[in-house]
C-alpha cells in the first residue's frame, strides 16, 4: 500500500470514529492541542500526519493505535510474539519508516518500535507527545534534538527523555535504524 492510500485509510478512520462519537473536528483538536487549521489540513490530507498525532488522536478517541492504523483491534492479552520484520510497517514521512512491534497486544501502555531513517536535505521538524520516550541506536548515527540541543548517538548508544519537549531524530552519514519505546502514560 502506498503512502498516500495509507494516509487516506487512517484519516478515513479518524473521520469515521469522530461521526461516530459525535466529536467535532475542532473538539478532537482541542483535546489533542493542536491547533484547528492544522488539524483539518492533517484530516483532509493536506499534510501528513506524524506518528505522535496518530497516537493522540486514538487516545483522544479512546482507541488503540493500532485501530487508526491498520482498522482492527489488538486481540492479545497474555502475550503478543512479533517475529523479526513481521511488524505493522508505518510510513510516515518520507525518509522515515515505523514498524510497529507491539500491535496486536491489548491495553498496553508502551508502543516499542524500530524507526529506520534515511539521510535527508533537512533536519526534521520537531514533534512533542506526552508519556515518556526511549531510543537505542541498533545502526548508525542518529542525532537527536531536544529542545534545541543536539545529541549524536551511534550504535549502542541509548536516551531516555520527556518527549513533551519539542525532539526530534535524524540519520548522520547513511541510514540508521533505532529502536523507539513511547510510554503512553
Amino acid at each position: 500500500m502506498g503512502n498516500g492510500e495509507q494516509l487516506k485509510q487512517i484519516t478515513d478512520r479518524i473521520k469515521y470514529l469522530r461521526d461516530i462519537l459525535d466529536i467535532s473536528s475542532t473538539e478532537l483538536a482541542e483535546r489533542i492541542g493542536m491547533p484547528i487549521e492544522q488539524y483539518i489540513a492533517y484530516e483532509n490530507c493536506e499534510k501528513d500526519i506524524p506518528i505522535s498525532m496518530i497516537y493522540n488522536a486514538a487516545s483522544a478517541l479512546g482507541v488503540d493505535a493500532t485501530e487508526l492504523l491498520t482498522g482492527e483491534a489488538p486481540r492479545m492479552d497474555a502475550y503478543a510474539v512479533t517475529r523479526k520484520g513481521k511488524g505493522i510497517d508505518v510510513e510516515r514521512y518520507e525518509g522515515y519508516a515505523f514498524e510497529s512491534l507491539s500491535y496486536n497486544f491489548r491495553d498496553r501502555n508502551k508502543e516499542p518500535m524500530i524507526v529506520t531513517i534515511s539521510p535527508a536535505e533537512n533536519k526534521p521538524l520537531p514533534v512533542s507527545h506526552g508519556g515518556q520516550e526511549f531510543n537505542l541506536v541498533l545502526e548508525g548515527t542518529v542525532g537527536v534534538i531536544i529542545g534545541g540541543k543536539e545529541i549524536i548517538l551511534n550504535e549502542g548508544d541509548s536516551i531516555y527523555f520527556d518527549p513533551s519537549i519539542p525532539h526530534g531524530q535524524y540519520a548522520i552519514g547513511g541510514t540508521a535504524k533505532f529502536l523507539t519505546v513511547i510510554d503512553k502514560e
